[in-house]
This record gives structure tokens, C-alpha cells and sequence, in this order.
């Protein structure tokens, strides 16, 4: 019995000892632990106060017909809508990106800027600056690839560098800035879930899937790193409530490097091309054709006079990697040709049979109906002072070339006198068809200039300027 006690005293003895080891070794690994916690909250909120600085919150004002349910009568109400989107400041001189949707039929555009933090206390989570509201203009849209370009009056603003789209890999954190709900000034968390994700069978077109909530109100705002830099811009999110279920896309940072420059000097997309049709490889066509293998990108056809021609690529060619970037199906391949410009150089790799073959070339531009419009202008007789613009008649000839208007008279806008034009105040933008001013009909630059020359200064001007299809009026005084 003495030894049995003995044998339970020295057990109890080594428990007590293990114990006390065990404290000591957890109390000595919890501040490591703890540390570890604390750096990665302070990095997180350091990259969250430097980003938000460049998100705005996008307020638009726009015309649709107001829904009065149980009206019995028959007629259309039309009432002033407001939308709240988020934009990403990508240059100090003041531009803007948002999606195109965010702007879409807008005839106010207001964007709050982040108003500079009074401390660094908690109490600043409550009680967030205001920020300035300033007014924006629309400087060019890309409905294709839904962007848009805003610009607003103000310098020195923190623009956010755009990240290299090639290095995007699933997994990485990413956080999502914008305005969920018109809640100003919001981020979450999360990761790539999918750097190129195909909405759309039928489009070149890629998404970066996400995790991070995304709700309305995000659209237009930034996708971000954890270096703080332009991922995405957020567009759309797939969902059975209407709320975030964790997937959420966002328009690839590739995209907004393209049309940037594009937007800001043409007010349109530039794209460029090469001179061939492509078709994904089916087996049914790897078979009937011979072809050396049963997926990856077909050239269908090569037309004359491209560099695609000149290059010496041809029909049944199977391209399988763009610069070194490998191929799987013609969607990669779409996409690639679409993020570039005219002037890149791409290496191509093609299988022709069995032979391995490396072809470069160069791209060039697309034409742009819109752009053959600006053949037209006379120096002279195209000025239109008063209103700081350029303009061309519209003919039944040329009415095609300005996206099939509904109105084929009028004069069209197809350039302006100064490098940021006047327009902001009236209004005005590249591709706006005047068909009337102050009740007048407008047939030709002439009647619109005699009609603004008739007036005195002050006095009230009203143009009927059609846009996108859609037809509206532009108030403001003549200087």
C-alpha cells in the first residue's frame, strides 16, 4: 500500500510538473501568437486607409417612368431617378473609372471624395469625415467592356496604381471598396476564387471571381491586393436574394489599362486586331480536318491586307500560346487580343500539321465607324464658337457611322476646341446629335451657329441633344 502511495505521489508530482510546463510554454507562445494578430490588423488597416482615399462614392441623377401601382389610368409618369455606384480615382489630374452601367442614361454625375481623417481614434469609425461633393463629367464610355471615365475639377488627388494582370493567381486576398447599399466608405475581405471566369460562352470577355461580399452600390468601385493595388474594377455579383453569396466579378485591372488612354482621348474604345477569325477546336472539327489536336484555337479564316496575311498565317492554323501565354480554347485567345493596342508586338505559336512554327506581328487599330466622321470636319465651317465644339451635319449618308441614330438630321459632336473642353457646363459630349435649340429644329451647323448668334449674352439656351438612342434637354445660359 506505501508503494502503491509512493507510485500515485510521484504520478501526481509529474502531472503538477507537465501542467506548470505546459502554462509556462503557453503564456511564453501567446504573445508570439498575439503579435502575429496585431501585425496583420495593423497592415490590413494601413492598406484600408491608404486605398480609400482614392474610392468615391458615384451619385447619378437621371429620367425613367416612376412605378404607381394601382394607377387604373393608362399614361406614363416620368420622375427623376437617383442611383448610388463607387468609382476608383486612377489619375491625380482628377479621372475617374466606374462601370458604364453606374452612368448609364445619367444627366447629373456628383462624386464624393474622401474627406481627410480628423484623428486616428475609434471614435473615427463612427464618425467618418463627410468628403467633398463635387461634379463629374462623363468623358468617355465603353459599353463593351462596361467602363466608364469620369472627370472632376480637382488635382493632387491619390490615384491608385493598377496592378499587372498576369500575376493574379486564385487564392491571393483581395479587398472590395466601394459603397454596398450607399454605404460610403466600406471594405471587405476575401480571396480570388477564379482569376478569369467566362460569364458568357459567347464573349472574349473574363471576370475575376471573388468572395469578398459584394453588394449594390459596390459597382464601379476597386478590387485591391494586399500592395494596395487596382486588381478589378467590381461589376456584377450572381445571386438568388439579391444580396452577396459570395460570388461576386470583377472587370479585370488588364481592361482598365486598355481603355483608359482610350477613353480619355477618343471617348470610345480603339481596339485592335490582327485579321483573323478564330473557332474553338470541337472534336467533330479535330476529326474532319485532320487536325493535330482536339481543343485550343482554330483560325477560320485570315483576311487579305492584315498583318495576319502579311505575317504568313493561315487558315486551319492552331494557336497555341500568345507571347508565351499558353492557349486553352478561344476565349484566352480572345481576351488577349483584346487587352492589346495598336502598335504591340505579339509572338504567336502555331502548329500548322505537325510543324511547330513562331509568328510575329503587329497589331493595328480597328476602324471606328464614329471616328470616319471626323474626316469630315472643314476647319471653317465645322466651328461652332459659342458652344466650343465641332460639328458635322447629319446626313441620311453618314447617319451610320454615329451608332444608328433615331434622328437622321442635325448636327453631330465630333470633337471640341480646347483640351478640356467647355462642355462640363452644357453639358455636351463626342457622339451628341443637337437636333433642336429652344424649340427650333437644327438641320445644319449653319442654323446652329446663326441661332446661337441671334441670341443675346445670358440669355436661356435649351438644346435637344440625343444620346445613346435616347433623346433629352440640355439647359444652360450663353455666355
Amino acid at each position: 500500500m506505501a508503494g502503491e502511495r509512493v507510485n500515485r505521489t510521484t504520478l501526481l508530482v509529474a502531472v503538477l510538473l507537465l501542467m506548470n510546463v505546459s502554462i509556462a510554454w503557453a503564456q511564453k507562445q501567446a504573445p508570439r501568437h498575439l503579435d502575429a494578430l496585431q501585425e496583420l490588423d495593423g497592415s490590413v488597416q494601413a492598406l484600408v486607409n491608404h486605398v480609400s482615399d482614392s474610392v468615391v462614392q458615384v451619385l447619378v441623377t437621371s429620367y425613367g417612368p416612376v412605378d404607381q401601382s394601382g394607377r387604373d389610368d393608362t399614361d406614363l409618369v416620368i420622375g427623376r431617378q437617383r442611383s448610388i455606384g463607387s468609382g476608383v480615382i486612377i489619375d491625380p489630374d482628377g479621372y475617374i473609372v466606374t462601370n458604364a452601367h453606374v452612368v448609364s442614361n445619367a444627366r447629373r454625375v456628383q462624386v464624393v471624395l474622401s474627406g481627410a481623417a480628423l484623428d486616428d481614434s475609434p471614435v473615427r469609425a463612427h464618425a467618418k469625415p463627410r468628403g467633398r461633393t463635387v461634379d463629374a463629367r462623363i468623358v468617355g464610355v465603353a459599353r463593351e467592356i462596361d467602363l466608364a471615365l469620369l472627370k472632376v475639377d480637382t488635382e493632387n488627388l491619390a490615384a491608385l496604381p493598377i496592378a499587372d494582370y498576369d500575376t493574379l493567381r486564385q487564392g491571393e486576398l483581395v479587398f472590395a471598396f466601394g459603397s454596398p447599399e450607399g454605404l460610403r466608405d466600406s471594405v471587405t475581405m476575401g480571396i480570388v476564387s477564379a482569376v478569369a471566369r467566362q460569364a458568357d460562352p459567347d464573349s472574349p470577355l473574363v471576370y475575376i471571381q471573388t468572395d469578398a461580399s459584394i453588394n449594390r452600390g459596390n459597382s464601379g468601385g476597386p478590387l485591391v491586393n494586399v500592395k494596395g493595388e487596382l486588381v478589378g474594377i467590381n461589376t456584377f455579383i450572381i445571386s438568388d436574394s439579391g444580396g452577396s453569396q459570395g460570388l461576386g466579378f470583377a472587370i479585370p485591372s488588364a481592361l482598365v489599362q486598355m481603355a483608359y488612354p482610350k477613353l480619355r482621348k477618343y471617348g470610345h474604345l480603339h481596339r485592335g486586331e490582327i485579321g483573323i477569325l478564330m473557332q474553338t477546336i470541337t472534336p467533330t472539327l479535330a476529326t474532319g480536318l485532320g487536325l493535330s489536336q482536339t481543343w485550343g484555337a482554330l483560325v477560320s479564316d485570315v483576311n487579305p491586307e492584315t498583318p495576319a496575311a502579311a505575317a504568313g498565317l493561315r487558315v486551319q492554323d492552331i494557336i497555341v500560346s500568345i507571347d508565351g501565354v499558353p492557349v486553352d480554347g478561344m476565349p484566352r485567345l480572345a481576351f488577349q487580343f483584346f487587352t492589346r493596342s495598336a502598335g504591340d508586338r505579339v509572338k504567336l505559336s502555331v502548329l500548322r500539321g505537325s510543324e511547330a512554327l513562331t509568328i510575329d506581328l503587329t497589331v493595328t487599330e480597328r476602324a471606328h465607324d464614329f471616328d470616319r466622321l471626323t474626316d469630315l470636319i472643314d476647319p471653317d465651317r465645322s466651328l461652332v464658337p459659342k458652344l466650343g465644339i465641332l460639328g458635322v451635319n447629319i446626313t441620311a449618308a453618314n447617319a451610320g457611322m454615329a451608332s444608328g441614330l433615331r434622328m437622321a438630321s442635325g448636327v453631330i459632336v465630333v470633337g471640341h476646341t480646347k483640351e478640356e473642353a467647355d462642355l462640363a457646363d452644357i453639358g455636351l459630349m463626342t457622339g451628341d446629335a443637337i437636333h433642336g435649340i429652344n424649340g427650333t429644329e437644327v438641320t445644319s451647323v449653319d442654323d446652329l451657329r446663326t441661332m446661337l448668334d441671334r441670341l443675346k449674352p445670358n440669355s436661356p439656351v435649351v438644346l435637344q441633344v440625343e444620346r445613346n438612342g435616347q433623346l433629352s434637354f440640355l439647359g444652360f445660359e450663353l455666355d
